[in-house]
């Protein structure tokens, strides 16, 4: 609890003592009125300096004007019929329990959020030229610099480890609990925590640049996105509260009036306690407060799982999502190649590999690190010369003498060898020597490990089709699609033609409520991630444009993480149906008593306190929302 939350605490128990001391207490006339108005005063000064100044500003219709009218007209009432002034106090202290609950569970959900936002790193330990350490803001450290973390200490930019070795702490970030062990080579992201050892990292990024100041600008502007149902809720209260005001007043005056035309007693201080009655029972605070804490509360949620959604309305998107459409290379894949077959004419698989890694052992192409990793035992007395790159076609050497040519088919018919193709899906490299094939190795990506079971999973929570749109040849993409269960593949597109993909989809969608949801992480995904429903971005690899562009951005690149994301937004979407609903329905029926003179102020104060109390906590159950990663099918 903070310190207002405390004192308001505070207030409501002192008050609450008032009450039981002054019911036991033998005081009547001025005296009595006295002493019970110092718990009014105790727990509801602020309620009325809130109305007052409200109409002042000429902005009067919210709760606290309905509160102190009501507070105050049943305190004139007791005066006037010499009754008790429990019922006064009772409604702004039940109302300010209320306060404190829904203040309480909202600082529990930010709390989600300020755990996240205590992720900014405070200095950077720069390495100077002559190697000393020197404490500097992160916003001066220069991309290329040297900086130092010890352990226990945040990273403060993005960069690559270029001295030690130790394990990371990044749960903050995407929702891992598990250490991330890091070495030389190794790309690290700000705000992770160094656990262990010393590392040397140079920053690849400004600090404007890095992932910890693009997640705190995401939460930070999420919370001005609201959705439609907030807008609804804010709409409704403005035109909600007058009506209750002028309906309450009409209720007062009406009735009793009527029956002085009749020649009838008019009743006045019933009709006087059922308008004060009616104006308790109509507050809105139930709907006000709970539906914004609700969504608020989801946001937290998902934050705590690596999942950043910038805004509520996305999370009720999310919700409503019907198909989803996928980009393969980094979404589905790792975009990463590995030698998935190798088939030699004459010589050994081993020898094989071996000519082919030594051509490419220059190279920065994906195919050649690939081929470098398949075969990792290079020899130094290996005697590589004459290196040619032939574009478009692939790579000649002179390995220990002999010539080498290593790439595709046109390669092979320029230097007269004969190819075969291969069976196999995937990239096929062909390798010759002083102009004779010698075999053909194929290159393939690799699946992510939960693609395969989060596809699945997805058709259990709503999503009736998936899409997977790739760049990649036919064969390629159709082989992938059948082993992950994609409903529909649709291969060799330029990003142009993905954005005209998804345009005739949406096109075609009957129910115009279905949304549809883009999933990628390239910059070439920009586009179609804002022409999507909602664009769903793989944020620690993707790239700043997909990432700026999407709406939804999962931390730490796993596929699974979309399943979470859908969960939450559907457990968010209930619980704001729920208390929509419920709310709704609890103070029409009461309303409906209370203008008829059956329900009193208790009821009344259980349909206002009380049912958003219920409504509070039934929102806070969106922050405990536990979730497993499946068993992961690593593909070999």
């Amino acid at each position: 609890m903070n310190s207002k939350q405390k004192k308001n605490l505070i207030r409501i128990l002192v008050t609450t003592l008032l009450l039981v001391l002054l019911h036991f207490l033998p005081v009547h006339g001025v005296l009595r009125f006295v002493l019970y108005m110092i718990p009014y005063l105790i727990i509801g000064y602020d309620i009325l300096i809130k109305a007052g100044k409200g109409l002042v500003n000429r902005q009067p219709f919210d709760e606290c004007l309905l509160m102190s009218i009501a507070t105050i007209g049943a305190i004139a009432l007791a005066i006037y019929r010499s009754g008790d002034y429990v019922e006064a106090i009772a409604v702004m202290l039940f109302y300010q329990v209320g306060e404190w609950f829904q203040s309480y569970a909202v600082g529990k959900s930010r709390k989600n959020i300020a755990d996240l936002m205590d992720i900014a790193p405070d200095y950077a330990n720069l390495q100077t030229e002559d190697g000393s350490l020197e404490e500097v803001d992160p916003d001066d450290v220069a991309i290329g610099s040297i900086i130092v973390v010890k352990p226990g200490e945040k990273i403060p930019i993005d960069g690559v480890v270029v001295e030690g070795q130790s394990a990371l702490n990044t749960s903050a970030l995407t929702g891992e609990s598990l250490p991330l062990d890091v070495f030389e080579g190794s790309e690290v992201i700000s705000g992770s925590i160094n656990l262990s050892g010393l590392l040397k990292i140079q920053t690849t990024k400004e600090f404007g640049e890095s992932t910890v100041s693009r997640v705190l600008e995401l939460i930070e502007d999420a919370s001005s996105r609201k959705s439609k149902s907030e807008n609804f809720i804010t709409k409704f209260a403005r035109v909600y509260t007058p009506i209750v005001v002028y309906s309450a007043i009409a209720l007062m005056l009406l009735p009793p009036l009527v029956l002085l035309l009749l020649g009838r007693d008019p009743h006045w201080g019933d009709w006087i306690y059922r308008s004060l009655t009616f104006l308790i029972i109509s507050c809105p605070c139930a709907l006000v407060i709970s539906i914004p804490l609700s969504f608020f509360a989801g946001l937290g949620a998902a934050s705590r799982h690596g999942v950043l959604v910038k805004g509520s309305n996305y999370m009720e998107t999310l919700s409503q999502t019907r198909t989803i459409v996928f980009d393969k290379t980094g979404t589905l894949t790792r975009g990463t190649f590995r030698v998935t077959a190798v088939h030699p004419e004459e010589i050994s698989e081993e020898e094989l590999l071996h000519i082919a890694s030594h051509v490419e052992r220059f190279s920065n192409h994906p195919i050649g690190v690939s081929l470098r990793s398949a075969y990792p035992n290079e020899q130094d007395d290996c005697r590589v010369e004459d290196v040619k790159e032939i574009l478009g076609q692939g790579i000649s050497a002179r390995v220990n003498g002999k010539t080498v040519h290593v790439g595709n088919s046109k390669l092979m018919e320029t230097v007269g060898a004969k190819w075969r193709p291969c069976h196999h899906v995937g990239t096929t490299i062909h390798i010759a020597i002083e102009g004779t094939y010698a075999g053909h190795v194929v290159i393939s990506d690799t699946l992510k490990p939960h693609s395969k079971q989060a596809i699945a999973e997805l058709k259990r929570h709503g999503v009736r089709k998936t899409i997977m749109l790739t760049g990649d040849t036919k064969p390629v993409a159709e082989s992938v699609g059948r082993e992950l269960g994609i409903d529909e593949v649709r291969s060799e597109l330029l990003p142009q033609n993905k954005v005209e993909e998804v345009e005739k989809l949406l096109a075609e969608r009957t129910n115009p409520k279905d949304c549809l949801a883009f999933v990628g992480d390239g910059i070439n995904d920009a586009p179609v991630l804002s022409r999507s429903d909602i664009g769903i971005a793989m944020g620690a690899m993707g790239s700043d444009a997909a990432i700026e562009a999407a709406d939804v951005v999962l931390m730490d690149d796993d596929p699974w993480k979309l399943i979470v994301a859908i969960q939450i937004s559907k457990k968010c979407l209930r619980i704001v149906k729920e208390n929509i609903y419920f709310a709704i329905g609890i103070k029409l029926l009461v309303l409906l008593l209370g203008a008829f003179g059956i329900a009193n102020m208790w009821a009344a104060i259980f349909s206002d306190v009380g049912v958003c109390v219920l409504a509070v906590l039934n929102a806070i159950r969106c922050m405990h929302m536990n979730f497993h990663l499946p068993q992961k099918e690593e593909n070999t």
